[in-house]
């Protein structure tokens, strides 16, 4: 028998450890941990934090998702993992493991900028469940009290989906109350340019962005860098001020205190560096997946930013972990697989929306170009987005990773989740593997 871990219990965590079951007999132990007892859609957070939905609405119970379906849950905090003796620290408890796959999510780095974040500073996010009640209850004083509203992400930031859709969705609340002219709007940026999503040559996304920004009366600050955050106000590099009422600010994310502690198992932001296989390369017994993952930007730009890990793609890498324990361990015949990284990013503006598709995600070292890239805007993008919570929820209740219609449905798109790794990208991948196979079978 061998015991796998599956660290994080989201987007990423909860599909990975169902395909898992799907694929290996049931001899194998399948451990699912995290310190939430609850399954959160993350990509709805915005519209908790401006009252279109309740929190509840968008959230499962672990626990009873679990039962019956040969997957233990563990509900606690890991505290340290120690790779070479392949241990666990968790509520106290001392877990071994074969294999553990890191799917712990974005921890936030809020000391990024002095003022940045609900808790300790003068900003509010939607990056978790905590932060977006929090900034409900804001919202809630502030529409009571308008006045300057800035949204805005730090240098360092990677995820600038929600950046957009606050902002915008924003501006539909509040026109919708008729209290837009009260407001005066700033959207402020670290990207070099509207639109630029972290990966830049996005289609039309710059334009589409641009031009929504300036119908709806939204200044526009490209290519800056926040340098503090006090009450009321927040300070540029350049020694611009931005006076507001109530500020959304994205922070940088990195990986959680437990990893950046463990000895060479992630970089200095804590995130953890990956083979083709999404095998540690120097850890073998170790697989990651979703925003813990290294991905390191193809292109520097004037102020540092991060390359955005959507949704799909983490379920891609879960699905191509999956795989490959499932094909080391013999349960499958196949070759190794990696995750195609090919995103889609839905977001919703209330009145209207716009979709981006990258395909992939990362441009081709040599070339510079992706296969395609697609940006479109509509009122159908924030129906899709609806429908697509409600399926993806549902599957989650009804414990399914990926199932063949929606895979099916992608291909329609031209999009894959997984594809066969090279051969000349297999070697290092399958030495290691077999290296692993028989560590497993001498204990």
């Amino acid at each position: 028998m061998v015991h796998i871990v599956v660290l994080g219990a989201g987007i990423g965590g909860l599909p990975t450890a169902y395909e898992l079951r799907h694929l290996l007999p049931k001899s194998h132990c399948i451990t699912l941990i995290s310190d939430n007892p609850k399954f959160t859609f993350i990509p709805s957070l915005p519209w908790v934090a401006f009252d279109l939905t309740p929190l509840e609405n968008i959230q499962l119970d672990i626990k009873n998702l679990l039962w019956g379906r040969g997957i233990h849950w563990i509900e606690g905090k890991v505290t340290a993992l120690d790779p070479n003796a392949q241990t666990l620290h968790v509520a106290g408890k001392i877990i071994n493991y074969d294999y553990a796959v890191i799917a712990t999510g974005a921890s936030l780095a809020l000391d990024a900028v002095p003022g940045l974040g609900p808790e300790q500073g003068y900003t509010q996010s939607v990056c978790n469940p905590h932060h977006a009640l929090l900034a409900r209850q804001k919202w809630r004083k502030f529409l009571e009290n308008p006045g300057p509203l800035v949204v805005g992400a730090v240098p360092g930031a990677s995820c600038f989906g929600p950046l957009y859709e606050f902002a915008l969705l924003a501006d539909n609340v509040l026109r919708r109350r008729g209290l837009r002219h009260k407001v005066p709007m700033t959207l402020v940026t670290p990207e070099p340019y509207a639109g630029h999503l972290g990966i830049g040559e996005m289609a039309n996304s710059a334009q589409l962005v641009t031009r929504l920004l300036k119908q709806r009366d939204i200044e526009l600050i490209e290519n800056a860098a926040i340098s503090e955050i006090s009450p009321q106000k927040i300070t540029l590099a350049d020694g611009r001020i931005l006076p507001f009422q109530y500020s959304m600010v994205l922070p940088p994310f990195q990986g959680a205190s437990f990893l950046r502690s463990a000895k060479g198992l992630t970089d200095a932001k804590g995130f953890v560096p990956t083979l083709p296989t999404y095998q540690h390369p120097d850890f073998p017994s170790i697989y990651s997946l979703g925003v813990v993952v290294q991905l390191t930007p193809k292109e520097l730009t004037p102020v540092p930013i991060g390359v955005p890990k959507t949704g799909q793609m983490t379920e891609a890498m879960g699905m191509a972990v999956a795989h490959n324990i499932a094909r080391e361990l013999g349960a499958i015949k196949t070759g190794p697989v990696r995750p195609t990284l090919e995103a889609i990013c839905m977001a919703d503006f209330g009145d209207t929306g716009i979709v981006f598709i990258a395909a992939p995600v990362l441009r081709d070292p040599v070339t510079g170009k992706r296969r395609f890239s697609v940006a479109k805007r509509g009122r159908w993008v924030s129906w899709i987005k609806v429908a697509f919570e409600k399926f993806f929820l549902t599957k989650m209740r009804l414990g399914m990773s990926v199932p063949w219609f929606e895979r099916w449905g992608l291909r329609i798109l031209g999009l894959s989740l997984v594809e066969p790794i090279p051969n000349e990208l297999i070697s290092d991948s399958q030495s290691m593997s077999v290296e692993h196979i028989c560590k497993l079978t001498m204990r």
